[in-house]
């Protein structure tokens, strides 16, 4: 006969909710920091997407989709936390696919961590996230451009600007992000 493992569920306490609120602030400032890389003029990154995956790593699934539904009804409903502003209307922004895209991100990066932090699960667990954004992001934009009816080169030049040379580094970072919660101490991390 052969026996399956429970799953452990989530540990909800005060803790759990001061690192919810804390990655949830995380998420918000990060919309609006941007750092100047050392390439070709100076690329500017926003760090959002790397934030997105370790706020996952460290909350574990639940609480992690948790954070990342409260952010955007937040930015929906209640203030403009988004970069380009917020409200209901955001919906027909062509970068509004990326910020849905940061649940399936999550959800997936989650499942592939909970086997363990190993090197190659949070390179799989980054590389899943990153581009499940992306491409979420990129489908999403090419639907609304086509109900807009815009031309080929505003998409291409679209695609190019948010998922172009942008992805390496979301690629980086994130595997940088979820790695840091690896060394993070025990009593950091909710699962």
């Amino acid at each position: 006969m052969i026996r399956h493992r429970k799953k452990k569920k989530p540990i909800a306490n005060a803790w759990t909710l001061v690192l919810m609120m804390m990655c949830f602030w995380l998420v918000i400032v990060s919309t609006f920091v941007q750092f100047t890389l050392p390439v070709g003029e100076g690329y500017k990154f926003i760090p959002q997407i790397p934030v997105i995956l370790f706020t996952g790593a460290l909350l574990g699934r639940t609480y992690g989709l948790i954070v990342v539904v409260s952010y955007i009804v937040m930015g929906l409903f209640f203030e403009p936390v988004f970069a380009l502003g917020g409200g209901t209307r955001y919906v027909f922004e062509y970068g509004f696919g990326y910020i849905l895209a940061y649940l399936p991100a999550v959800f997936f990066s989650t499942s592939i961590l909970q086997s363990g932090f190993t090197v190659r699960n949070i390179a799989q667990a980054a590389l899943v996230g990153v581009l499940c954004m992306h491409l979420i992001g990129i489908i999403y934009m090419l639907f609304l451009a086509g109900v807009n009816h815009e031309g080929l080169s505003f998409m291409y030049n679209w695609v190019a600007a948010q998922s172009g040379v942008k992805i390496v580094y979301d690629l980086l970072f994130s595997f940088l992000a979820v790695l840091a919660v690896r060394y993070l101490p025990a009593a950091l991390k909710v699962w």
